[in-house]
């Protein structure tokens, strides 16, 4: 963890070029929401299977002296379902290593997406630069190129059948020294034509890509399977949000509200925690790893209960934090000892105080291209994890719920960390982890977030390298299905943060080394 008195700000993501295009924003006299939305469209060139101006995420904006609010900028359901005659919707199959998902890509997949709108928003409403400055950065990389990393060469090869599935995108990502085989580690990843497509729209606004010419591109390709028109396009409007807040242990948490559900779940857990204490249960001991497996299991199972996905945002959230329900589920925590994509994270403070935490997703992609922009569209219609419904049969017209939670913790000395984490459904309990690492433990950024974690889903326990094995062993045996990883690993979140102290004489920033985690304080 890096530590420094207090001069330009503090900066934490996924990839190193990634955090140097906040870096560069910052030193030319940027805030941290120029900088925190330069990191995002350079991301799509750092981190191209994680992030794309084709998908959506949430901003948490934290200006200095105000109340923070949440950009929500995530994808939209279209109008209308797409033909089920002729539908552009096929499975894919990706390969973990350990397990194996299949993905649904194709036309028919792509939901609305906000990742340029929120960018030209946020920049207007909070930013000190023009557009074409926030961009520069990811233009530079965009067209001198990026070496891929071995965590990049490694997420690329999990998808390598989306990312190889249209000619049109074998033309980006295949490698250069192997046209059928996708680009892999340490060759440089070009994309030019985005360079150009974002000089066009910081030039020409927004209005290029949701009203102009690629909205009709995208329209007219959309009409031979797919459901995405170009009316919904024009339509999509950025959503600003109170967060939502809630007090731990002294601590204030703010997170992202519904309709998303990770700040939601994550807050239901903290609030299930108020009566539990782990002075006598040290971090990493059994009985600690017994209580944070059951929490998360109550968790996972109230979601189901409760049914938050088929109810409104603000029916949700009376639902889940209803103190009746809450007593329910807390008196299971005290009262019996206990035998569920790809997105990445950005966190950014500035010199004045200035605090932003962004998570964005593109799904795993969906193969298609937007003509003429090297932009990959979201797959978030053929995402099982956000369509509970099932395939097609979405509500039209509606924000989608994501997982991402892109976060504020206030301790009572007037401490502030900005976190977030990418990872899907580990993204609530990545967050919970590092959040109890914090409060509870006392633990300094760097280790909140170096130490191992457990996720539960359904039945299963995965348990991280980094606990003692006696204490590893007995937990897991707890379990009728459990994995022992025998490293500390991406499946496992990759939670990015900033912090500074009361004054703002000290600031820090840590990175998540399961996803190549880096950070910077500027001196």
């Amino acid at each position: 963890m890096s530590k420094v008195k207090r001069r330009k700000g503090a900066i934490s993501g996924g990839h190193p070029d990634t955090v140097r295009a906040a870096q560069i924003t910052l030193e030319e006299g940027g805030n941290a929401f120029d900088s925190v939305m330069a990191a995002m469209v350079a991301s799509s060139i750092t981190e191209p299977v994680l992030s794309s101006m084709g998908g959506g995420g949430f901003l948490m904006a934290a200006p200095a002296g105000q109340d923070p609010i949440i950009y929500d900028f995530f994808t939209q359901t279209p109008g209308a379902h797409a033909a089920k005659d002729g539908r552009d919707f096929h499975p894919n199959l990706c390969d973990f290593g350990t397990t194996q998902q299949e993905f649904h890509i194709g036309r028919a997949s792509i939901a609305a997406p906000g990742a340029i709108k929120g960018l030209f928003e946020v920049a207007n409403d909070l930013g000190r630069m023009p557009i074409h400055r926030i961009i520069e950065p990811a233009m530079v990389l965009a067209r001198e190129g990026v070496t891929i990393n071995a965590m990049q060469a490694r997420i690329f090869q999990i998808v390598s059948g989306i990312y190889m599935s249209t000619p049109e995108s074998r033309a980006i990502f295949a490698s250069k020294n192997d046209v059928e085989k996708l680009i892999g580690e340490n060759e440089l990843f070009t994309n030019a034509t985005f360079a150009d497509a974002m000089d066009a729209i910081a030039h020409e606004g927004e209005d290029l890509f949701y009203k102009g010419e690629i909205s009709t591109l995208i329209d007219a390709d959309c009409h031979m399977g797919g459901a995405l028109r170009r009316k919904d396009l024009e339509t999509y409007q950025i959503y600003r949000r109170a967060p939502l807040v809630s007090d731990y242990r002294g601590a204030t948490f703010i997170t992202n509200p519904p309709p998303s559900s990770g700040g939601l779940m994550i807050a239901f857990a903290m609030a299930l925690l108020e009566d539990v204490t782990f002075t006598d249960k040290p971090f990493g001991s059994f009985y600690y790893l017994q209580d944070l497996a059951h929490l998360i299991a109550l968790t996972n199972q109230v979601r189901i209960e409760a049914e938050i996905y088929h109810l409104d945002p603000v029916d949700a959230h009376d639902v889940l934090l209803d103190p009746e329900l809450l007593d329910k589920y807390r008196a299971e925590v005290l009262g019996r000892p206990s035998a569920r994509r790809g997105s990445t994270h950005i966190s950014v403070i500035d010199v004045d105080g200035n605090t932003a935490a962004l998570t964005i997703s593109n799904g795993a992609g969906s193969g298609y291209i937007v003509p003429d922009t090297g932009i990959m569209m979201n797959n978030m219609l053929g995402e099982e994890d956000i369509n509970p419904r099932g395939f097609h049969n979405w509500i039209i017209n509606t924000r989608m719920s994501s997982m991402m939670a892109p976060s504020l913790l206030r301790a009572p000395g007037g401490q502030v960390t900005a976190l977030g984490s990418g990872g899907s459904s580990r993204i609530r309990t990545a967050l919970l982890q590092v959040l109890i690492n914090l409060v509870d433990f006392a633990m300094p950024l760097d280790q909140a977030i170096h130490s191992p974690r457990i996720h539960i889903e359904g039945t299963r326990l995965d348990v991280e390298y980094g606990f003692r094995p006696e204490v590893t062993l007995e937990f897991a045996n707890t379990f009728e299905g459990a994995k022992i990883w025998p490293e500390k690993n991406m499946f496992f979140g990759g939670v990015h943060a900033v912090g500074y102290d009361g004054d703002r004489k000290d600031m820090w920033a840590a990175g998540d080394p399961r996803r190549n985690g880096c950070a910077v304080v500027l001196d």
